[in-house]
């Protein structure tokens, strides 16, 4: 099973042009393979077939790493750690926090945590709201936030003066940014293609004013 995750993930990176070291890989199939397993009695994910995991999770969280820039940052309802485990295996210099507020899913991330000694992630059992931490971010990653209006009002308080929001959204959300305009700036969009998903991807680069 694992020789042929890793080969439909080897694809996948070749296509998003994407270059990453055996151990990575190895470390990344793991993690899906440790998702599925708890996905069974914990329902982190409606994707319930681990080759689709592959496209719609892995691949996913990894077709940003292009994008996404700064040493300190926060995958805001991350749930099952997405994007924010793949970022973390992929560039174990940088701290990497995870915050949810559903204990089942930071159990499972703990686990994570611990199996595959991700020294440098942090997982938070709490609301984003009662979060107060010592040190701003960089940056906050997230794919949960329904809209761009609740990610920037929910997590303005994480961020640095000069950090940045990742939103990772379908299609572009042209109707979420007008909330957006007195107060923040799109700095950059990319349209993201995930091998084996149909459908539009885009990351939004967001800073305040």
């Amino acid at each position: 099973m694992s020789s042929h995750l890793r080969n439909r993930l080897e694809a996948g990176l070749n296509t998003l042009d994407v270059s990453l070291p055996d151990d990575t890989i190895e470390c990344l199939v793991a993690y899906i393979q440790l998702f599925d397993k708890w996905n069974k009695t914990y329902n982190l994910s409606a994707v319930r077939d681990i080759d689709a995991m592959v496209s719609r999770h892995l691949l996913d969280s990894l077709a940003i790493l292009p994008f996404v820039e700064g040493q300190r940052l926060i995958d805001v309802g991350t749930g099952g750690g997405l994007p924010g485990i793949p970022m973390a295996i992929c560039h174990p210099e940088r701290e990497i926090h995870l915050l949810d507020s559903n204990g089942k899913k930071t159990r499972f991330l703990f686990q994570v945590k611990t199996l595959l000694k991700l020294d440098n992630v942090q997982v938070h059992n709490c609301r984003v709201e009662s979060f107060q931490p010592e040190d701003k971010f960089d940056g906050v990653m997230s794919r949960a936030f329904a809209s761009l209006e609740d990610m920037t009002q929910g997590c303005h308080h994480l961020l640095k003066e000069n950090g940045r929001f990742w939103a990772m959204k379908g299609i572009y959300p042209t109707d979420e940014l007008k909330p957006l305009e007195k107060h923040y700036i799109v700095a950059n969009s990319h349209a993201l293609t995930i091998p084996g998903e149909e459908g539009e991807r885009h990351v939004l680069e967001i800073r305040p004013r």
